[in-house]
């Protein structure tokens, strides 16, 4: 057999057989550190969601897990800093937006609370009825 027909069919054949492996391993990497959150293991869950984001630097959903742990962990840097990617890469994520207003309500960051409200009030859809609670913030403030 010609030395050129072999690597015509060896090379993409390896190739094909990486891409599928690397995609695997994004995907197992992200429903391991997913089981590990669940049953409470928070720091190998956050090493595993940064190894996910290391192969999938676009996965909103790694981003979104990571801010839960630094939240539970009480490190606000790293929190907002997550949140913000995760909208950054899934604007229309609640779950992150709603997270961050939390985080100006506490900052007492007023003007932009009422932003992101609208941008919340655009995009809710499972977590509309949260809203409220912070609406009544809002109201409180701007009355006293």
């Amino acid at each position: 057999m010609n030395l050129k027909f072999k690597n015509f069919i060896i090379f993409p054949a390896l190739i094909l057989l990486l891409t599928i492996a690397n995609g695997f391993s994004k995907e197992n990497f992200f429903t391991k550190a997913k089981k590990m959150y669940d049953q409470k293991k928070y720091e190998d869950s956050k090493f595993l969601f940064q190894r996910n984001i290391t192969f999938n630097p676009k996965d909103a959903k790694s981003y979104l897990y990571l801010a839960k742990i630094f939240k539970i962990e009480n490190n606000n840097f790293e929190l907002e800093k997550n949140l913000n990617t995760t909208l950054l890469l899934e604007s229309d994520n609640e779950e992150a937006m709603f997270m961050l207003i939390e985080i100006e309500l506490d900052k007492s960051n007023f003007s932009k609370v009422k932003l992101l409200t609208q941008d919340f009030n655009k995009i809710c859809s499972k977590m509309c009825d949260k809203i409220t609670g912070i609406n009544e913030k809002l109201k409180n403030f701007e009355a006293s």
